[in-house]
Order: structure tokens, then sequence, then C-alpha cells
């Protein structure tokens, strides 16, 4: 008996995973049929009951379909909607754009209760779905695709602006626009010392992009250095470790977090080996620490840290010694770029759950390598040195994770004095800065195209720069003092969701 084709579903869905023959595996000791609409699937209890909180709770209930070969679902699944369930349950990616795929992986997600479907919605969620998929969410109430959806158009209002007002309800408008924007953040660079120099460059600031220009949002605490420091935002908590400090360039051991809600800073301990200039990334609620430099020796030791537990961990090495890298997440997959000189990157996925490094791809181009890399969507940008080693005048190449296939972008980006490596990306914007100019570019097909300028960050020097959500009101006084205790207040409560 063969399975019936369901129409519609495409981009590396494996069928031939997904589905099986039932009168094969009906009868095998851990597999049920599950009958959708006119099609019959044969799949293992075990994936059900670990995928879907739906299926875990009808095979624990001691109900009859617990001990029934098929089970029946009526109303709420379609065929393709469990077709799609199934892929992502078994790890597939499946490229979802049509619109009733989406909506049916919706629908099916929420009557089924599947959180690996729900994040896989969340990480496709871009300016072609946004509005389809935030609409879905508030019918099927699913709250955490609501949310993502809903600030997404938040970040991207701009461009969505006509579209969602001619399509979405005025309650999901407003409740979008009641949330905060991702706001562009840059960090100057200070080392502590005993003189107390450079405390001008202690300021953490925040682009107003109305006015088009830079505004102070925080002091760094005295001791917190941002020389050869890590710096990221994990849950929207901006964190910054390790660095060094003095003339000989003591490694600080130590990290501080600044939550822009209360705008506190808080202390927290340093990785287990002592390193600085090193990559520091946040996923998953975990920050990752990979390699860098101690006594003037690269290492290829790479840690974690869990912010729940407090407490850093060793993981695998990196794949070879390594400083101050370039590194993405992409489909919350985290890839980070080796050098091998004189001509070769070679980009790895670090896979938290088995604890390993992967080769994903190689890019050659003569005396060349990556010197910024960021995401968008399922593409990984790699900014290299131009002509005759020119980092003043960047190429860059695309590399798409889901079909391996590398793009060189056309032209020359100006990089004056660095600015193209502090991009960061929200929606299918580009923010660049320099002391000199604040360059917001547009990701297209083929290029990035320079969409707006403004004012240049006010202070000279390397710099650090993030996406935080910022209180609507505007940013929040207390401070950590210099001797790193901390002056708070309670954190602010956020907008109130319409009912879904």
């Amino acid at each position: 008996m063969e399975v019936p084709e369901v129409a519609g579903v495409h981009g590396g869905i494996q069928a031939e995973n997904a589905t099986l023959d039932p009168e094969q595996r009906d009868h095998q000791a851990g597999w049920v049929s599950v009958k959708v609409e006119g099609s019959r699937f044969a799949v293992e209890r075990s994936l059900l009951a670990r995928c879907s909180s739906y299926f875990c709770a009808l095979f624990r209930s001691g109900m009859i379909e617990n001990h029934q070969d098929e089970v029946h679902l009526r109303g709420g699944v379609s065929a393709r909607g469990f077709l799609i369930t199934l892929a992502v349950c078994r790890g597939e990616v499946p490229t979802l754009s049509e619109p009733d795929e989406l909506v049916e992986a919706v629908e099916c997600a929420a009557f089924l209760q599947v959180a690996c479907l729900v994040q896989h919605l969340c990480d496709i969620i871009d300016t072609e779905n946004c509005l389809l998929l935030y609409d879905a969410a508030s019918v099927f109430g699913l709250h955490t695709l609501y949310r993502n959806a809903a600030l997404f158009l938040q970040d991207s209002f701009d461009d969505l602006k006509e579209a969602a007002e001619g399509s979405l309800p005025p309650a999901l408008i407003e409740y979008s626009q009641s949330l905060s924007p991702a706001s562009y953040i840059a960090i100057g660079t200070h080392s502590p010392s005993v003189e107390q120099l450079h405390d001008s460059f202690r300021v953490v600031c925040y682009l107003d992009e109305e006015e088009g220009e830079w505004k102070h949002l925080t002091d760094l605490p005295r001791l917190c250095s941002t020389s050869l420091a890590g710096v990221a935002v994990l849950d929207n908590c901006l964190y910054v470790v390790g660095g060094v400090y003095g003339y000989g360039k003591d490694a600080v051991d130590g990290g501080f977090c600044y939550n822009p809600d209360s705008g506190v800073w808080t202390t927290f301990p340093g990785p287990q080996q002592p390193r600085y200039n090193f990559t520091l990334l946040g996923h998953s609620g975990r920050l990752y620490a990979i390699g860098g430099e101690f006594q003037k020796q690269i290492i290829s030791s790479a840690e974690n840290y869990d912010v729940e537990t407090g407490e850093w961990a060793f993981i695998r090495h990196a794949p070879r010694p390594v400083a101050s890298t370039a590194c993405a997440v992409a489909r919350r997959r985290i890839f980070v770029c080796f050098w091998k000189p004189p001509d070769t990157t070679d980009i790895y996925e670090y896979i938290p759950v088995k604890n390993e490094w992967r080769l994903e791809t190689t890019m050659i181009k003569p005396q060349s390598y990556g010197h910024c890399m960021v995401a968008h969507r399922d593409n990984l940008y790699v900014m290299r040195n131009g002509p005759s080693d020119d980092f003043l005048r960047c190429l860059m190449d695309r590399y798409n994770i889901t079909s391996g296939q590398w793009t060189a972008l056309p032209g020359h980006y100006i990089n004056s004095k660095g600015a193209l490596f502090t991009a960061m990306i929200r929606g299918d914007s580009v923010f660049t800065v320099k002391h000199m100019l604040t360059l917001e570019y547009t990701i297209t097909e083929g290029a990035w195209k320079p969409r707006r300028q403004m004012k240049g960050f006010p202070k000279s020097g390397s710099l650090w720069t993030c996406l935080l959500r910022l209180p609507k009101m505007g940013p929040v006084s207390p401070q950590l003092g210099a001797d790193g205790k901390n002056g708070g207040t309670e954190g602010l409560g956020g907008a109130t969701s319409p009912q879904l």
C-alpha cells in the first residue's frame, strides 16, 4: 500500500523518511499509523511523544487510543501540515514559502503542540512571510511565534507599514508598535588603569534613528574593559567578558552584564581559562568564548557560560588556535571563521548538542580572509580584503547554508577605517558605523545597497556594536558604581498583548 503524495511541500523534506509504508510498519513495536485526511503515516511513537505535547499526553493518558495501532486526527491538522511537522521533528529544514504551507504548519504546530516546529517558524520569519505568520499565530494562539513576528514587524515597520495596514487587524499593528524596536548600540574602547586614562571612552551609546545621531545610553563600569574583550548580546542583555588592562595587558578576570530594562550593571565570573582577544557569542541561554590569547599565545580552548546556573564549562577545543575570529548565528546554528594563511578561510559549525566542530565550507581567495561575518536569513555574508590586500575596499561573498553554494557579490564596499566590520543586521537592514559616518544598507538579492546616512559615533578608535531593545520611554539611569556594586531599580513592565 503506497502512502498518498502530499502536494506543495518542497525544499528538502525527505518524504521517504517522513512517511513510511503503513503495511510494513503498522504492526511493528513502537510504531503507530496516523491517519490525516486521506493519507496515512507510519511514525515512531517515541518521535511523536518527544516532539509533540499532544501525542505525549495521548500516549500516557491510558485512553483507548494509546493501545490502538492507528490514530485518526480530525480537524486542525492537514496532511501537508503533518508532513511538514514530521520533517522538522526528524531534524530536516524544510523550505516553506507558499502561504497555504505556512498556515497549515502554524495550524499543526498549535494543534499538536510541537515546540520544534514553532521554533522553525520563528527562525524563518522574514519580510515576505511576517504578516502572514503574525496573523496566523494570533488566530491559532501560538504565543511564541506571535511575539517573534510582532517584534520583526516592529523592526521592519518602515518597509511593511503599507502592507500591514492593508492586511492586519488594527489590534495586531497596535501591539507590534507597543514593543521596543532593536536599537543599534556602539561601545567605545576602554581599558582600566590606575591613572584612569581614557575615561571619556567609557561610553555606551544608542542610535536615535529619528534624529540620526548617537545618544548616551550608559557608562561602562570603571573596572570593565572593552580592550580585546568579548562582547555579545544574549536574551536582550549586553555581556562584556575579559579584556585587558594596564600597560602590561593583563587579562581581566570577570565579566559584566547590562540589563537595558533596569539600567543595572551586574558582575559574573570570567572563563576558567583566562583569555583576551577572543570570540564571544550568545546563543540559547549560553555564552560561548572561543579561542583568544593568553600570555601572548593564541589558544584553541573554548568554554560556554550557562546564564541560569552561573557556571563556565569547557567544550571541545576549536579546530585550531584562533584569535578575534568572525562568527555568526544563522537559523540557530553557530558558524565561526578560521583563517589558514594566506588564502583559505574555513567556516566551521559548532554543534552544541553533540559538542563537536564540523567543517561547513571553505572559501579560497588570494591574500584574503574573512574579517567579518554576519547572517541574514539562511545566508552568511563574509567581508574580506579587496584588491591588493586592501581591507578599506572590501569584497563580499555570500554562502547559503541551505544550498551549500557560494556567491560573490559584485563591486567593492567602502570600508572607511573598518566601519564595515561593525555590521549588524536588523530585518533587511545592515547598520555600520565609524566616527565619521553611520551608514544603513538594504540587503537585496544581489548586493547591499546604501539606504541612508547618519552621524558617526562621537569617539574615534575601535568600536563594538550590537543590537538591544531599549525601554520605549528611553534609557533607564541606574548604573553599576565604580565599586562594582549594583545600583538598581526594578525591571520595567512590557506592553500588554491583545487577547489571542
